[in-house]
């Protein structure tokens, strides 16, 4: 018999082509796997919540495998983890979950932030994108509420992906100004591949003044990528939050 277990973790994903595991490449899910079948001493196979692109952060990702070990001793496991772990990659807890329990498909939301850095840092390098011209995010927040509009965002959608349905639930939408950070968030059910990263650049021609809110409109009613803003880079973006059902964890 095995067991499942959840595991929490965050990652800088400058060096990483991604989560998901690439035949080629370093991904964080490689690495992962790779230090927890170490600590264990036995072939772990891990699934991620979702699948962030090369470059992408999560400030808090969450992922499950199952182990032959029932009550594995988890601050001590995580402890030697973080130790065995590169440092651009860390494991904050893990704790048991019901067998049927999965990270990808018993989320109920999802939380992404895109940071915009208003002028030259070096100390921001890698961590959000520098674009300096005036944005003005208070009409970029009314393009926010045209969200809740819609349910499909096929418009925004990298082209040519296995998904069967472009269609989501979009719960939260809004800019912020933080200092000298312009900081996006946005809340849904589930994401499509670049998603967030296209609605961030469309929006940046709103706040550009080179389209308008009627223009935001037609482009996601045209359900074509082609319509749509480019994406802004990888850097910027981060996975901060996700919820689960309360009865994944209850009645162990």
């Amino acid at each position: 018999m095995k067991f499942r277990y959840f595991i929490e973790i965050s990652y800088h994903g400058f060096k990483y082509h991604g989560w998901q595991f690439q035949p080629k490449n370093i991904s964080v899910q490689s690495v992962i796997t790779k230090a927890i079948s170490t600590i264990l001493q036995e072939e772990i196979e891990i699934t991620g919540c979702g699948r962030t692109d090369a470059g992408v952060h999560a400030k808090f990702f969450v992922a499950h495998f199952d182990s032959k070990t029932d009550g594995l001793q988890t601050g001590n496991i995580v402890f030697r983890l973080n130790r065995f772990l590169p440092k651009d990659i860390a494991v904050h807890k893990f704790f048991r979950v019901k067998n049927e329990a999965h990270a990808r498909f018993d989320a109920v939301s999802r939380t992404y932030n895109y940071l915009i850095i208003r002028n030259k840092n070096p100390f921001w390098q890698g961590l959000a994108y520098h674009n300096s011209t005036f944005l003005d995010f208070e009409i970029m927040n009314q393009a926010c509420q045209v969200l809740y509009e819609y349910s499909d965002f096929t418009s925004f959608s990298k082209l040519h992906t296995d998904v069967k349905t472009n269609i989501c639930k979009i719960h939260f939408a809004e800019w912020k100004q933080e200092g000298d950070i312009l900081k996006f968030t946005i809340t849904a059910d589930r994401f499509l591949r670049n998603m967030v990263r296209a609605i961030v650049g469309t929006m940046i021609e709103i706040g550009k003044s080179k389209i308008s809110i009627n223009d935001f409109r037609n482009i996601i009613e045209a359900k074509n990528r082609s319509e749509a803003g480019v994406s802004v880079p990888a850097c910027g973006l981060y996975l901060v939050e996700i919820e689960y059902p309360e009865e994944i964890f209850a009645d162990l």
